[in-house]
C-alpha cells in the first residue's frame, strides 16, 4: 500500500461533526496550582454528571452548569476542564453536590442526545467531562501493583498510594475510512445495528502499527478488500467511552467483499445509493422502508461519506 503525497493535510476547519468546535483552553499549568483553581471556583461553571455518564440538564433539556459559588466550598475533587474567556470549567459527580442543587436540574441527557441538540460548545465540553469521568471510574486501582489511586493535578493524573506509579487518562486511537474503488463506496454493518443501518469501516490501532497500516489491515480483516492508498483528512474525539477517530479516504481494489468475524455484511454501493442513504432520516433505520440509512450527523463517519461524494468526478 502507498500513502498519497500529492494531497497535503488540509487546513484546520470547523467540521460539521460533534465534539470538536468550541474546545476549551486546557490551561495545563493551572492543574498544579490549587490557589489559582480556588480563585476561579466561585465564578466557574461546573458540569454535574451522574455515574452512568449522563449530564444534568434543566427543564428545557439545556446544559445545567451551576457556578462554583452555587455549589459552595472549593474545587475539591472536581476535575478542572479548562478555561473559556477567563472562566473556569469543571466537572463533578452529581452525587457529591448538595441535594438542592441537583434538584434544580430535572432532566438527564446522554452524550449522543446532547450532541444532537445542544450548541457545539456545550456538547464539546460535555464530551471532555464524560471521557475523564469514565476514566476515573474505570481506573481506580494501579495496574502495576493493585494499589488505590489518588487523582491529582486537578483530576488529570492518577498516583498510586502503594508503589507511586503514575497513570494518565487513556485515549484509544482508531482509524475510520471511506474506502472507494473509484466509483463505489465500501460500507459495512454490524450484527447489533438496526436494520438498514450501514457505515464506513473502522478499527483500533494496534501496537507497533502506523495509521496507514491500520487502514489497510482493518479493511482487509473486516471485508477482504485490499487498500492501495489512503489520505488523512480529520479526527474526532469519540468518548464512547474514550476513543479518537482518525478519518481517512482510501482507494482500494474492486474486490468482492468477504466479511470477517466483526461484520454481518459488507458491500459496495454506488453514488446514487449513498446519496439516497444520506437523504433519509438517520434515525429511521429500524423501519420497514427500503434503502440504506447512514451514520448520525454527529459522527465523522457521515462527514467522510459526504467528502467521498464531493470528490467524485
Amino acid at each position: 500500500m502507498t500513502v498519497s503525497s500529492d494531497h497535503p493535510v488540509e487546513p484546520a476547519v470547523s467540521p460539521p461533526f460533534a465534539f470538536v468546535e468550541g474546545a476549551l483552553d486546557r490551561a495545563d499549568a493551572l492543574r498544579d496550582d490549587p490557589d489559582a483553581l480556588a480563585a476561579l471556583w466561585p465564578q466557574a461553571r461546573v458540569l454535574l454528571l451522574e455515574d452512568d455518564g449522563r449530564a444534568l440538564a434543566d427543564a428545557a433539556q439545556a446544559l445545567y452548569a451551576p457556578t462554583g459559588a452555587a455549589l459552595g466550598g472549593g474545587p475539591g475533587s472536581a476535575i478542572f476542564l479548562g478555561l473559556r474567556a477567563g472562566t473556569g470549567w469543571f466537572a463533578q459527580r452529581a452525587a457529591t453536590a448538595a441535594p438542592a442543587v441537583v434538584a434544580a436540574a430535572p432532566q438527564r441527557l446522554d452524550l449522543r442526545s446532547a450532541a444532537a441538540q445542544w450548541p457545539a460548545f456545550d456538547a464539546t465540553v460535555f464530551a471532555q467531562a464524560r471521557a475523564l469521568a469514565h476514566w476515573h471510574a474505570r481506573h481506580r486501582y494501579c495496574s502495576a501493583c493493585g494499589g488505590e489511586l489518588d487523582f491529582i493535578r486537578a483530576g488529570w493524573l492518577g498516583h498510586c498510594r502503594r508503589c507511586g506509579s503514575e497513570h494518565y487518562p487513556r485515549t484509544d486511537q482508531a482509524i475510520i475510512a471511506a474506502v472507494s474503488d473509484g466509483t463505489r463506496l465500501l460500507l459495512g454493518r454490524q450484527r447489533d445495528w438496526p436494520p438498514r443501518r450501514w457505515s464506513v469501516i473502522a478499527g483500533f490501532v494496534e501496537p507497533g502499527e502506523s495509521l496507514e497500516q491500520t487502514v489497510a489491515r482493518e479493511v482487509l480483516e473486516e471485508t477482504g478488500v485490499r487498500v492501495r492508498s489512503c489520505r488523512y483528512l480529520a479526527s474526532q474525539p469519540w468518548p464512547f467511552p474514550g476513543a479518537l477517530m482518525l478519518g481517512f479516504l482510501a482507494q482500494a481494489d474492486a474486490d468482492v467483499p468477504v466479511v470477517g468475524a466483526e461484520l454481518e455484511d459488507a458491500r459496495w454501493f454506488d453514488a446514487a445509493s449513498v446519496r439516497a442513504g444520506l437523504a433519509r432520516d438517520w434515525q429511521a433505520a429500524d423501519t420497514t422502508d427500503e434503502g440504506i440509512v447512514l451514520s448520525s450527523p454527529i459522527s465523522i463517519a457521515r462527514w467522510l461519506i459526504e467528502r467521498w461524494l464531493q470528490q467524485l468526478p
